[in-house]
């Protein structure tokens, strides 16, 4: 079998997606998107793609190797995603030939379903009361057990006042009073915060028993996020915004979190995810991928949560609702019940990508994240 084309499709709202084609009709899809630079990884895939025709889409881990380390230069948001994405189409690919799931290659299942975590308010830091209690609501009636929410309403000041402290607080207050305690809630501090401030927010968080705080400081300084993470009984989270296993070592080795977030769609794909969970079951560390894109790359995060023995909670973005599942992209959408999606049958990822949709949901690729001042003296804050 040999590669014969790599098309490159950017989709509403913010997703890109690859097809790689095959001389025996057998076609892979994968997701390697990176949000708010999608047009540059599409320049990197075409760059790939001048000598991945012609090759092979068995040998996964020899066109990895080939991607990654042969422009000398390494790792980063827009060549991992690019390989990200190909690796995952390359694993769709070597599943459909042999008729099996990616997690049957992986070693098998570990679970029957695969738990699901839903942004418990789509699209929104500083909701009211009446909205907190309304979106809590909804996701617990829809099934969900665990809701991540971002209530640090940014930009938050190195150190802050006390009255940001209690806006923050008072609305994880709510939520918990609405779900009550048979419901995990997880806080996203999203990289904005401190290690000033974190500790004294999760100190005041204690009280209402999250799930896990997600990125309380920026990534990049690993032994401050272990720092911070000492300095509370609230389990850590962190790992989006990093690349292969190189990326993680030192926060695994360090045991600087207690649940690690790769993502599919740039951490270098589902391979290195499998490597990446290894490395944490080492340190008794859990798994909880990243994924707040569309149903491909949910599609490639549910063959990992089926495969391996250290995964707490995937995520669900449940911003565009039903089109995060792939309705209207996938001719067989993912259906979430009791906050559970069934392992996958099918094989490859498990899913039947709608071509004529995609290109009816087509778009420039122009995405951006906001870039975010304080008022009062125009410097940048953390979005």
């Amino acid at each position: 079998m040999k590669i014969t084309n790599v098309e490159i499709y950017q989709v509403r709202p913010r997703w890109m997606l690859v097809k790689i084609s095959t001389d025996e009709g057998i076609t892979g899809w994968g997701e390697p998107t990176l949000e708010g630079k999608a047009t540059v990884v599409e320049e990197m895939i075409h760059v790939f793609s001048t000598w991945l025709i012609g090759e092979d889409p068995d040998n996964i881990e020899a066109l990895y190797n080939r991607m990654y380390r042969g422009g000398f230069y390494r790792g980063g948001g827009v060549l991992c995603s690019a390989i990200s994405g190909i690796e995952q189409a390359l694993w769709d690919i070597k599943g459909k030939k042999l008729g099996v799931p990616i997690w049957q290659l992986l070693g098998g299942r570990c679970r029957d379903r695969v738990r699901m975590y839903a942004h418990a308010v789509p699209f929104k830091d500083d909701p009211s009361r009446e909205e907190l209690q309304y979106w809590v609501k909804k996701r617990v009636d829809d099934g969900f057990t665990a809701l991540k929410t971002s209530m640090v309403n940014p930009p938050i000041r190195h150190v802050d006042t006390w009255k940001k402290v209690e806006e923050i607080v008072s609305r994880i207050a709510v939520m918990r009073e609405t779900a009550g305690n048979c419901v995990d809630i997880a806080i996203d501090f999203h990289g904005r915060v401190s290690p000033a401030m974190a500790p004294v927010l999760m100190k005041e968080l204690e009280p209402y028993h999250p799930m896990f705080v997600e990125e309380p400081v920026l990534p990049e300084n690993v032994d401050v996020m272990k720092e911070v993470s000492q300095k509370t009984v609230i389990p850590i989270a962190a790992g989006e915004r990093l690349f292969t296993t190189f990326g993680f070592r030192e926060l695994i080795d360090k045991r600087a979190v207690h649940i690690i977030q790769p993502d599919l769609c740039h951490c270098g794909g589902i391979l290195q995810g499998l490597k990446i969970a290894a490395m944490a079951a080492n340190q008794y560390i859990s798994v909880a991928p990243h994924n707040p894109l569309g149903p491909v790359a949910l599609a490639a995060c549910l063959q990992l949560d089926t495969a391996i023995s250290n995964f707490t909670a995937q995520e669900h973005p449940t911003h565009e609702e039903k089109l995060d599942l792939g309705v209207g992209l996938l001719k067989n959408p993912f259906v979430i019940q009791e906050g559970y999606i069934d392992v996958p049958k099918g094989p490859g990822l498990g899913i039947d990508v709608d071509e004529y949709a995609v290109k009816e949901l087509q778009y420039d690729g122009n995405w951006a994240n906001p870039v975010l001042y304080f008022e009062d003296d125009h410097s940048m804050g953390e979005w």
